[in-house]
C-alpha cells in the first residue's frame, strides 16, 4: 500500500471510497464521487458508508456498490467479507482507496484489510499493528494538520486549495478537480403536499440551535403572509434522544400554524421536499446540506461572527451553493472553537452567539430568498 500522488490507475481502476454515517459528510463527498468518475471515466466506484445515509449513497449515480460499515448487522464480519470478495470478483483488486474520515477508528481498520494498490488518507499498516505512516507531499501535510477551519490553515495550503470547504479539501487530496461547490443528492417525491416555506430547527448539538421564541417570530411573519409553514426532522422521539429537541417544539405546533412533518420522509423525499418549498430556513445539520444541493432558496443559520468564530466549524461546512444565504451573529465568542466543537451545549451563559443572531436578520433574508424583498 503506497501513497496517492497521482501515479496512473489504468485505463479500469478499482476505487474505494471510505465515508461515515452522517448526511453532512456524504453530501459533501459528492463532489469528489463525481470528480472521481469523471477523471477515471473507465472506473468502478464501491462506496463504503451508512444505514443512515443509505438512500442517498444507493441514488448516486456516481455509486456502483455500496456497503453499510455503519449500522447493526447480526453478521457484520462475515456480510463485509463478502461484499469485499464479491467486489473484487467483480472489478480486481483495489487499485486507490480514499478514506474521507480519518478520526473513525472502524475506516482505519477497514481501508487496511480491502488492501488497496494507493492511498489517500489514514489507514492501519497492512500488520494492523500501527497507522500508516503519513507522507510528506504538501497533501499529507493538510491532513495531518487539524486545524483545518482556521484561516491560517488556507493560507498554509493556498497552494493547492481555494478554500477551507470541505469537499474541495477531499478532492485536492485526491488530486481531482472539478466544481468543488456543487454538491448532489437523489430526491422524489415527498408524500405530502409541500409548504411554501421549511424549518429546520434541531441539531446534534445544542449549541448550534436558535431560540424558540426566535423561531415563532419568523412563523408569525410567514402566516401573516399567508405562507404556509412545515417543520421538518426525525420522529418525535428521535428528535428527544439524538437531537435536542423538547417541548418548545410543540409549543409551537399547538400555538401557531405551524405543519408537523417530522419523520414523513425518507432522505431523497426529503430532498423532494426542498426542491419544491418555496424557501427554507435551518440550522447547521444535515438537512440544511441537502436543502442547498437541490437549489432550495435557504437561509442557513450559523452561530459565527464575521471572523468565523462561533459555534460551528463554519469554514469548513458552511453551503457555497448561491442559493443558501449563510446568516452570521454579530456577537463575538471563541469558547466553541477553544472547545474544538467537541462541547454538546453552550458554555457560556444566556447563548449569545445565537441570542445575537435577531429574527429580524433570519426574516429579512427570508423575504429575499421568496422574492419579497
Amino acid at each position: 500500500m503506497q501513497r496517492f500522488t497521482d501515479q496512473p490507475l489504468g485505463a479500469r481502476p478499482h476505487l474505494a471510497v471510505f465515508g461515515s454515517d452522517k448526511v453532512g459528510n456524504f453530501v459533501l463527498t459528492t463532489p469528489l464521487l463525481r470528480g472521481l468518475k469523471r477523471k477515471y471515466p473507465g472506473a468502478t466506484l464501491d462506496f463504503f458508508g451508512g444505514e443512515t445515509t443509505r438512500d442517498l449513497e444507493q441514488g448516486c449515480p456516481y455509486v456502483d456498490a455500496r456497503f453499510s460499515l455503519y449500522g447493526a448487522r447480526p453478521d457484520y464480519l462475515a456480510d463485509l467479507n463478502a461484499f469485499v470478495a464479491a467486489r473484487r470478483a467483480a472489478a480486481g483488486d483495489y487499485d486507490l482507496a480514499i478514506n474521507c474520515d480519518e478520526f473513525s477508528e472502524l475506516n482505519l481498520v477497514v481501508v487496511a484489510a480491502v488492501a488497496p494498490r494507493y492511498l489517500v488518507g489514514a489507514s492501519l499498516a497492512p500488520d494492523f499493528r500501527r497507522k500508516l505512516p503519513p507522507g510528506d507531499d504538501i497533501r499529507d501535510r493538510m491532513l495531518r494538520d487539524h486545524d483545518w477551519n482556521s484561516p491560517d490553515f488556507l493560507a498554509r495550503y493556498g497552494a493547492v486549495i481555494g478554500s477551507n470547504y470541505l469537499a474541495e479539501i477531499f478532492c485536492t487530496i485526491a488530486y481531482v478537480e472539478t466544481d468543488y461547490f456543487q454538491t448532489e443528492v437523489a430526491s422524489a417525491p415527498p408524500p405530502f403536499a409541500v409548504p411554501d416555506v421549511l424549518l429546520h430547527m434541531t441539531t446534534t448539538r445544542s449549541a448550534k440551535q436558535w431560540l424558540p421564541e426566535y423561531w415563532r417570530e419568523l412563523i408569525g411573519w410567514c402566516a401573516a403572509r399567508g405562507l404556509s409553514v412545515g417543520m421538518l426532522g426525525g420522529k418525535p422521539q428521535i428528535e428527544r434522544e439524538r437531537y435536542h429537541a423538547g417541548g418548545w417544539e410543540e409549543d409551537l405546533l399547538r400555538e401557531t400554524p405551524l405543519i408537523d412533518l417530522r419523520g414523513e420522509t425518507a432522505l431523497p423525499q426529503l430532498a423532494g421536499a426542498f426542491r419544491q418549498a418555496r424557501a427554507a430556513v435551518v440550522v447547521d445539520a444535515g438537512p440544511m446540506h441537502i436543502a442547498a444541493a437541490v437549489g432550495c432558496p435557504t437561509v442557513c443559520l450559523f452561530g459565527n461572527d464575521a471572523d468565523g468564530d462561533g459555534a460551528s466549524p463554519i469554514n469548513l461546512w458552511a453551503p457555497r451553493a448561491p442559493n443558501a444565504a449563510v446568516l452570521r451573529t454579530p456577537a463575538k465568542c471563541r469558547v466553541c472553537v477553544e472547545q474544538r466543537f467537541k462541547n454538546d451545549a453552550c458554555l457560556v451563559e444566556g447563548h449569545p452567539c445565537m441570542r445575537e443572531l435577531r429574527p429580524a436578520q433570519a426574516i429579512a433574508a427570508l423575504a429575499s430568498a421568496l422574492g419579497l424583498a
